[in-house]
């Protein structure tokens, strides 16, 4: 069996997460060096049993403990540019966690870097491609279960130690997340998108923050039986003590509205702070209509004209986190892909046009009007041919 070699250019919680999941699928990893001052995610390797290999001062330094069959990104989002514009001139394989980019024009930058000959495979973290229902939905789309899809319904409701974990880690600040949506849910909208089969044309939303606030001066602090609440996690590279004293600047709950090019639309509702938790997707088409359970990892499907029982699919393996085998299931299609078996479920490009959509939906409710994504896409299709390369990227670097 092969022994693949990886380097790391960020060990927080999610590069650790994954690679605990990659040797639990059987994977034959090494993980020979990695740089990170601060490693946050050293206590779950440890639990996984995976020595955490040489420390490195700079991503420089590591790459002269190369070669490495693998590169992992894993810092938080504000350096995913730079270590992918490093990364992409070393020529191993990249695994990059999501949002792969952070803004409007680190993404133009990074589309004109790709079109570019010789770029490695860069394979991007959207977990949720991975998961067995979300394959299930898009075959039951794509093979016309639905017959034409006509309009979508979505949610995302976190419990409430999520979203204080959101309020207290390096997620809370826009200058080094990004928005709330494009960390936590950016997922969703690249299913979407792949759902749809369109680019959004017009976008709307509304948010703002109503939980997380130093306004709550006594929120209850303990669940009913007496334990501490929103402590469950650490809080990570320049975490903050206190959910509600914190200086988050992202949204704590956020509404959307998509129209997309081909006339298919979706409403989308994120809360992060909820006693009933859900991450649904209801899909409705002119035959037939299904409602995926991300949570409790189920799916139900019926057709329009049909008055029996719904199909029903549980999936199973239901885990705390909602991931429910995710990691797992997208170790195996990494190693699918590096080994040329199959290709992985999600490209750069299709990351990239999910991470613009939710940038146009964070511009729109920032503005207080509906966006025109022509625009956007017209710069982004500019960048992708290679017009404008070199400016973008001495732009933003």
């Amino acid at each position: 069996m092969t022994t693949y070699r990886i380097g790391v250019i960020g060990l927080g919680q999610r590069i650790a997460h994954m690679l605990a999941a990659m040797q639990e699928v059987g994977w034959n990893l090494d993980l020979a060096g990695y740089v990170d001052p601060a490693p946050v995610g050293r206590p779950i390797l440890e639990a996984a049993g995976i020595p955490m290999g040489r420390s490195f001062p700079t991503p420089a330094e590591l790459m002269k403990g190369g070669p490495f069959d693998l590169l992992m990104l894993g810092a938080p989002n504000h350096l995913h540019f730079e270590h992918l514009a490093f990364a992409l001139d070393q020529g191993a394989p990249i695994f990059a966690e999501k949002p792969i980019v952070r803004t409007e024009a680190e993404t133009e930058a990074l589309a004109g870097r790709l079109a570019a000959t010789g770029a490695p495979p860069i394979y991007v973290g959207l977990v949720m491609r991975s998961l067995p229902i979300v394959q299930e939905v898009l075959a039951r789309i794509d093979g016309g279960d639905l017959g034409e899809l006509v309009s979508i319904d979505a949610t995302e409701h976190l419990p409430p130690e999520h979203g204080g974990y959101l309020a207290r880690n390096w997620r809370r600040r826009q200058e080094w997340g990004g928005s709330y949506l494009l960390d936590k849910v950016v997922h969703d909208f690249d299913v979407f998108g792949r759902m749809v089969g369109a680019r959004p044309a017009r976008v709307a939303s509304f948010g703002g923050r109503r939980i997380f606030t130093a306004e709550r001066a006594d929120p209850p602090r303990t669940w009913e039986d007496g334990s501490a609440a929103y402590a469950l996690r650490d809080a990570g590279w320049a975490g903050a003590n206190d959910a509600f004293q914190s200086d988050m600047d992202v949204t704590d709950h956020q509404v959307a509205i998509v129209e997309y090019a081909n006339d298919v639309r979706l409403s989308f509702h994120a809360n992060s702070h909820t006693s009933l938790t859900e991450r649904r997707w209801y899909a409705a088409g002119t035959e037939g209509t299904l409602i995926a359970d991300l949570v409790r990892n189920k799916l139900m499907v019926r057709r329009a004209l049909f008055r029996g029982r719904p199909e029903k699919i549980e999936y199973g393996g239901v885990t705390a986190d909602a991931h429910n085998g995710a990691d797992q299931a997208m170790a195996q299609d990494l190693l699918a892909a590096l080994e040329g078996r199959a290709a992985f479920p999600v490209s750069p490009y299709e990351s990239m046009e999910a991470g613009l959509t939710v940038m146009a939906i964070d511009r729109a409710m920032e503005g207080r009007q509906v966006v025109d994504c022509g625009p956007m896409w017209a710069r982004y299709d500019a960048a992708r041919s290679g017009v404008g390369e070199q400016r973008l990227a001495d732009e933003v670097l």
